[in-house]
């Protein structure tokens, strides 16, 4: 965990000033957001890296559990202390920040935006069953690995694959 936490200190360093300050609009106005959502972050990428050792930071479907994994518990942990709605809010403005800080290729961009998609759908399609205070992170672990099973891979920007998580062919 040590070691992830250093990764993302050192990737914020290599930010430039504008990019610094666009990430301080959004975490300064909700401090509390920002450090439920930095936990997630750190979370997902552990769970990833334990699931999925050799695709959770590549293109591959470790890749897209990550990132559908990340925008679960940031909505997750966000809406324990606020209301769902305004969790996703914070959590599409965070994720959508993250593309845009570290800008991708285009094929990438629209893979990591989508499985970011299926995160926050899956994280409001379980939301009417269960209280938002008994949300564990075990829930979307199982559900997540069931959709790595079915994982497509995306090829073209115009590829449009629902609720399924996609991947990039691996060379």
């Amino acid at each position: 965990m040590r070691k992830t936490v250093r990764i993302v200190f050192n990737t914020l360093r290599t930010l430039s000033f504008e990019k610094i300050l666009r990430l301080l609009r959004l975490t300064l106005p909700h401090p509390l957001f920002a450090i439920l959502g930095f936990y997630a972050t750190v979370k997902s990428f552990v769970l990833a890296k334990e699931y999925f050792p050799k695709t959770n930071s590549t293109n591959g479907v470790g890749n897209a559990f990550r990132h559908a994994l990340w925008t679960s518990l940031i909505a997750m942990y966000c809406s324990k202390i606020s209301s769902p709605r305004k969790a996703l809010d914070f959590c599409k403005r965070m994720t959508d920040l993250h593309e845009e800080l570290f800008p991708n290729e285009p094929l990438e961009k629209k893979m990591d935006l989508h499985n970011n998609h299926v995160g926050m759908r899956l994280f409001e399609e379980l939301l009417p069953g269960t209280h938002r205070q008994f949300f564990e992170t075990g829930f979307f672990i199982e559900l997540l690995l069931d959709k790595t099973k079915t994982a497509k891979i995306l090829k073209s920007l115009e590829d449009d694959f629902k609720d399924d998580l996609v991947y990039l062919q691996e060379d």
